[in-house]
């Protein structure tokens, strides 16, 4: 498969004697492991020589390049052979691999073993999806049968609200359901209820409120009828500062609703959290609360309860064929050799692209105006992952990590920054993803989208160079500007269609991408210390806005909270 044959060039043996012989690469303190490795210094010296560059010249030299670089991971057909890459490049980031211990490493992650050591915890999003009869122990407890515990209690709740038999304080059935949570509580829900369209309940519609900037909230509740609406309140420790600021105030506007009685709260509101007595106090009745563990990081957490709101969009059966599609892909990265290996290999070309071609940032462009939020999804689930400059030794990285993901759909991209893309002076990495069969279609219409679709994965790769340009009868002052430079590198994923399975099986691929990349990087994939200090900062100043107090910031803040309180209390 991938890399299986090598050319005779710098290889990972052939540097380790230099590097052996180097006194500077013998301490400890002043080297990290990844970057002074055989493999990485083979990649730095192959990348240096600068072969595989050009696409058009690779497609000439094996006609069978196409055929041979792209692969089938669970249903999903990857194309990497528009890469910027050689089966030589391919060898020596599989040599990455291993020397990063990725199979060990994987293994351990999968076995429950801590892998997210700053916060002493394993990191099971994959026990979310595992089958009822799988074992998974923590602490000497199979957590699978805790997970289908919840799993049940979540599908009986959906179906008695699906089916009219849950209703509101006054009798009236459920129309409307309201997700209140931020990150992964939002974006992972508020992701798939847009990508499954086809399969929502035709009577229950869901809206989402994650920003504490109280439009959001207002926005969400315009036109609902509170008899009609139930919210689920979406947070771990039920403290969640956003998350509760926002549900209060959603609790005022029901009761004002319903006529000031507070015991309407149990019978429309439901939490998602591991915080009984918070959930309580709030209103709720914990009878309808649905918990998950410390070991769910937020950004992996779509397949755990946080997901009930879409559970009560889709139903149950159909939420069960997601978490089918995100094992099955489980599966595949946890057993398929790297060479083979759909989200390791794209993990390992993120590698090559960020460490050795000096690419900064990443775009992913699905041809699917279902999966307008996907790209969003997975800024968080990269970059909260990823954006890290400290080993999980604690000594500083020495090397560039997580790249900026951003996208938007496809043909909506074209006409807003693929100028960039075809002739910037950035070369961006991207990922295409695309259905041969149409959600809906109209009038032949998908036909034209996957067009445009296939022709920038060809455009980008290959370009157009001066002398086509030329021949094409273009005026000679118009040449430059209208060549494209191609050499674009972009993977192309395809799937039959946008099923419940299939959007489990792209999720999937990349939380293993991501973790690919974390191995190698050395870092910590699964803490998220970077999202506290300006939380902290927030609560501070917030505070000061009821004082008049003097303030302690530096110049700049002081000004700013000074002029917005004086404003306040004009």
């Amino acid at each position: 498969m991938l890399g299986t044959e090598r050319t005779a060039r710098m290889t990972a043996a052939d540097v380790s004697q230099s590097i052996s012989q180097d006194p500077i690469s013998q301490d400890p303190i002043s080297q990290d492991p990844i970057s002074q490795s055989p493999a990485w210094q083979a990649l730095a010296s192959h990348a240096a020589i600068g072969e595989g560059r050009d696409l058009r010249g690779l497609f000439a030299a094996d006609a069978d390049r196409a055929a041979a670089m792209t692969m089938t991971a669970v249903d999903l057909r990857v194309d990497f052979s528009k890469h910027l890459v050689t089966n030589e490049t391919i060898g020596l980031l599989t040599d990455l691999a291993e020397q990063a211990d990725l199979s060990t490493k994987v293994e351990a992650m999968f076995s429950g073993e801590i892998v997210n050591p700053t916060e002493g915890r394993p990191a099971l999003h994959t026990a979310l999806r595992a089958p009822r009869d799988a074992e998974i122990s923590v602490d000497g407890t199979n957590v699978v049968v805790d997970v289908h515990e919840v799993l049940d209690a979540m599908g009986d709740f959906a179906e008695r609200v699906r089916a009219g038999d849950w209703v509101g304080s006054s009798g009236k059935r459920i129309r409307t359901v309201v997700n209140i949570g931020i990150g992964g509580s939002d974006l992972g829900p508020l992701m798939a209820y847009r990508a499954l369209t086809a399969y929502r309940h035709p009577d229950i519609e869901l809206r989402f409120i994650s920003n504490v900037d109280p439009a959001h909230l207002v926005d969400a509740v315009h036109g609902l009828d509170p008899a009609e609406t139930l919210f689920v309140v979406s947070s771990k420790s039920f403290t969640t500062i956003e998350t509760i600021t926002n549900a209060t105030h959603a609790r005022d506007w029901l009761i004002d609703g319903l006529g000031g009685d507070e015991s309407v709260v149990a019978r429309h509101f439901v939490a998602v959290s591991t915080n009984e007595s918070g959930v309580a106090d709030f209103g709720i009745d914990t009878a309808n609360m649905f918990g998950f563990w410390d070991w769910v990081g937020g950004r992996y957490s779509i397949d755990s309860a946080i997901g009930l709101s879409l559970m009560i969009s889709i139903g149950r059966d159909e939420f069960r064929n997601m978490l089918d599609g995100f094992h099955r892909m489980d599966e595949h990265f946890r057993t398929a050799p790297v060479a083979e290996n759909g989200p390791a290999l794209a993990g390992l070309l993120g590698i090559w692209y960020r460490n050795f071609l000096n690419l900064p940032t990443h775009a992913v462009l699905p041809y699917c105006q279902h999966l307008d939020r996907f790209p969003a999804y997975l800024q968080q689930l990269d970059m909260e992952s990823n954006g890290k400059s400290v080993r999980l030794d604690g000594e500083p990285a020495g090397y560039d990590t997580a790249p900026i993901v951003w996208g938007e759909p496809g043909t909506n991209g074209q006409h807003a920054f693929y100028q960039l893309l075809h002739q910037g002076t950035t070369v961006v990495p991207a990922d295409f993803i695309g259905f041969l069969d149409a959600a809906s279609d109209v009038g032949g219409q998908h036909d034209l989208l996957m067009a445009n679709m296939f022709a920038q994965s060809e455009a980008l790769a290959f370009g157009k160079t001066s002398a086509e340009v030329a021949e094409s009868g273009v005026a000679a002052e118009l040449v430059t500007h209208r060549t494209f430079a191609g050499n674009r590198p972009n993977t192309v994923i395809l799937a039959e269609a946008l099923t419940p399975s299939v959007l489990g099986q792209l999720v999937a691929f990349y939380e293993h991408r991501v973790f690919t990349q974390g191995v190698v990087w050395g870092i910590n994939s699964f803490d998220q210390w970077g999202v506290e200090l300006g939380k902290v900062l927030a609560t501070a100043i917030s505070a000061e806005f009821e004082t008049s107090d003097e303030l302690t910031h530096d110049a700049s803040t002081n000004a700013l909270i000074d002029l917005y309180r004086t404003h306040r209390h004009a």
